[in-house]
C-alpha cells in the first residue's frame, strides 16, 4: 500500500524539477542563439545566462536546506 508524501518534500520536489528545467531551458537559449549566429551580447545569450543561473541558483539554495 503506497502512502502520500508529506507536503513539504512534495513542495521541494517539484522545485527541483522545476528549477532543473529553467536551468536546461537557459541552456538551450544559449545554444540556439550561438548556432544562428548570435554574438555574446545577442539577446538570446543573455536571457539564457539568467534563465540558467535562476535555475541553478535555485538548485544550490534548494540543496543547502
Amino acid at each position: 500500500m503506497w502512502s502520500m508524501r508529506a507536503p513539504r518534500d512534495l513542495h521541494r520536489t517539484s522545485t527541483r524539477i522545476l528549477s532543473t528545467a529553467l536551468l536546461v531551458l537557459g541552456v538551450a537559449m544559449i545554444v540556439v542563439t550561438v548556432a544562428a549566429g548570435g554574438g555574446p551580447l545577442a539577446t538570446g545569450v543573455l536571457l539564457g545566462l539568467l534563465f540558467a543561473a535562476a535555475g541553478a541558483g535555485r538548485l544550490w539554495v534548494t540543496s543547502r536546506s
